[in-house]
């Protein structure tokens, strides 16, 4: 019973942002179609490989196509701006296409015949925690993530395809622009990264840490990135949300406005703890042998210079 619980409890902030969302006069047909949408998507590319294969890694292949969805539902549905309407389905449509793509490219490529290291870590959490049956965890886990993209993750599109003020306030400019300065840095960490390992993998060192490029401030500037690409679309629906104060209820404008905030604690925690920084540097330990001097000198998260000058052996 209590794991029950744990696990309602798990679904409870997705299911009250879900509820505010419907009681809106503005966002319950979009937020309708789109869960809707991300449901019918997930249980096709996800839930039932999962089923299938017991492997979780299929939500790499459905969280990005969903945030395509989203970026697609609005630039149809949206009612505001054309403008503001462009840029903030163009900025869901790129991200979820780069990660998407590179997907479909693992897939065809077998990388995804076997569960990735992050949802392998998962299991070990199963375990801690007593969940036994891997067939219900696999599908409880898979359903935060489209829970996520029906409620959470669509809140900066649907909130500003819907504003029809003519005009993009500076805020708004600076969440655009500081979009695009993250998103750029989180592809170029992926790009060096993968430079890295394939001339480590050349070179016959294979087990060697990536400390090149942005690598050097921090063990994950690409999760940094990310976490800072949502931080983004929060400042650029300031605005917005503004907008409505006067359009919605008080009580679910606030409502509106708690989950737009709640959006940077959801991507922290999921980049820090569930599927990021934690999971990975538990396999990197065992893997590298100079992990555990990277993780004394530079910063897990938050970029910063390295507290001492060193150089890790045989570094490339």
């Amino acid at each position: 019973m209590k794991k029950t619980l744990n696990r309602f409890i798990g679904y409870l902030p997705f299911i009250i942002c879900f509820v505010i969302l419907c009681f809106s006069n503005t966002f319950k047909p979009i937020s309708l179609i789109n869960g809707f949408t991300q449901l019918i998507l997930f249980a096709i590319v996800v839930c039932i490989p999962a089923l299938i294969t017991k492997r979780m890694s299929y939500v790499d292949i459905g969280w990005p196509w969903g945030l395509v969805c989203i970026g697609v539902l609005v630039l149809i549905n949206g009612e505001g701006y054309w403008v503001r309407k462009y840029i903030i389905s163009g900025m869901y449509l790129i991200a979820g296409l780069r990660m998407g793509i590179g997907a479909l490219i693992l897939l065809k490529k077998g990388h995804l015949n076997n569960e990735l290291s992050r949802y392998k870590y998962q299991r070990l959490r199963w375990k801690k925690l007593g969940y036994s049956n891997i067939d219900i965890s696999l599908q409880y886990e898979i359903m935060i993530q489209c829970f996520a993209n029906v409620t959470f993750l669509a809140l900066p599109a649907i909130i500003q395809s819907y504003n029809p003020q003519e005009f993009i306030s500076p805020l708004e400019l600076f969440g655009y622009i500081s979009w695009i300065i993250f998103f750029i840095i989180e592809h170029v960490s992926d790009l060096q990264k993968e430079k890295f390992l394939k001339k480590s993998f050349l070179e016959n060192k294979k087990k060697q840490v990536c400390n090149v490029g942005f690598w050097r401030y921090s063990r994950h500037p690409n999760y940094f990135a990310e976490w800072m690409v949502w931080n983004s679309l929060i400042i650029s629906s300031i605005p917005s949300l503004f907008y409505f104060y006067t359009i919605e209820s008080q009580l679910i404008w606030a409502g509106i406005f708690v989950s737009i905030i709640y959006i940077s604690r959801i991507m922290y925690t999921t980049l820090v703890y569930y599927t990021g920084v934690i999971p990975s540097e538990y396999y990197s330990v065992l893997k590298r042998p100079d992990y555990k001097k990277m993780q004394k000198n530079t910063n897990m998260f938050f970029p910063g210079f390295p507290k001492n000058k060193f150089k890790l052996k045989n570094r490339l």
